[in-house]
């Protein structure tokens, strides 16, 4: 037997360091169990991680959408006095000069159909039903033959729709009793 073979066979007998003995003693099954423990705890945290994530992401979206639709109401609300302007002196124009008035006209439905392009569309037509939601009664008359409730003048446009109303309509309505 050479020096190595009796080596090996002094350490075969001699007993094992202390360093490694809590997984001589430990059931493999123990440590395994363990080791389950921590890699789905790990799991569930990388679950939550990500739905927090998620969440952030859709909350995010929704305060973006809502502060460009503030924003955008707001930049529509400062050009209704515009539009107001020119629709007066579109009215009180009439009876001057006809290239004057057609002018004018055409400036107001192009400041009319830039609120449109920012999603206020025209809120005045004539002969439909009052709706509290777009409509702003200015004035109620006799009904007539015409239904009551029924919007028979605009005499201020309104923008918007029923979700989204920059500002109604100004109308003059048949009353209730008929």
């Amino acid at each position: 037997m050479d020096d190595r073979d009796a080596r090996a066979a002094d350490t075969d007998d001699r007993p094992a360091s202390d360093e490694h003995a809590d997984l001589r003693e430990e059931p493999l099954g123990v440590a395994s169990d363990e080791v389950s423990r921590r890699l789905a705890e790990l799991e569930d945290r990388w679950h939550r991680a990500a739905a927090d994530l998620d969440n952030a992401r859709k909350r995010a979206a929704r305060e973006l959408a809502w502060a460009r639709d503030a924003e955008r109401a707001r930049a529509a609300s400062v050009f209704l006095p515009v539009v107001d302007g020119l629709q007066d002196a579109v009215a009180y124009a009439e009876g001057a000069n006809a290239g004057l008035v057609e002018g004018m006209e055409s400036i107001r439905d192009q400041a009319v159909s830039a609120l449109e392009h920012l999603g206020y569309p025209r809120i005045d037509t004539a002969g439909v039903p009052f709706d509290p939601r777009i409509h702003e009664v200015v004035s109620v008359v006799d009904p007539g033959e015409r239904p009551p409730q029924t919007v028979v003048a605009v005499s201020r446009l309104g923008f918007g729709t029923p979700e989204r109303l920059l500002r109604p309509a100004g109308v003059v309505v048949t009353s209730a009793d008929g």
